[in-house]
């Protein structure tokens, strides 16, 4: 016979986090909302429609006390925060990856395959497309003619 999973509430995995060793703190990001951090990465959780946890911020690098953002521009990482950005390291690459894993465990959110292989950037930046101008409306049939000079 299957079990069913009973979802956590808010408050149970609030303690759950602090029992195995995260730092809960209330945060001004939004209301209700708490930074939870640990090995030097944190993230901002909040209560969903339904009581249970959801991200308000994804895991990132602990500046300070804000969450920095991370940025891939293809050749490097880099961690980006609202008034500076800098390469990121190893060892805060490592510590965002450990977060982000023992959060889930703890959490119960869903493990997928391409970040348990390492650390995932929020946002991707390659410098050869920087700048780069849209070229114009992309036709929905482009075997059709488009007219002179096409």
């Amino acid at each position: 016979m299957s079990r069913k999973n009973r979802k956590s509430t808010f408050d149970q995995v609030l303690e759950a986090l602090r029992a195995h060793s995260f730092e809960v703190v209330p945060s001004s990001a939004q209301a209700d909302s708490v930074l939870v951090s640990k090995h030097g990465a944190a993230a901002i959780l909040g209560a969903s429609e339904d009581g249970s946890p959801a991200f308000v911020e994804r895991p990132g690098a602990l500046v300070g006390t804000e969450v920095a953002r991370l940025l891939d521009r293809g050749y490097q990482k880099f961690v980006k925060t609202a008034h500076f950005e800098f390469p990121a390291t190893a060892s805060q690459l490592h510590a965002i990856h450990l977060f982000s894993e023992e959060l889930k465990q703890v959490t119960g959110a869903p493990d997928l395959y391409n970040e348990s292989l390492g650390t995932t950037s929020d946002v991707y930046q390659y410098d050869r497309l920087k700048g780069r101008n849209a070229v114009g409306p992309v036709s929905s049939s482009p075997w059709e003619n488009q007219g002179p000079g096409h």
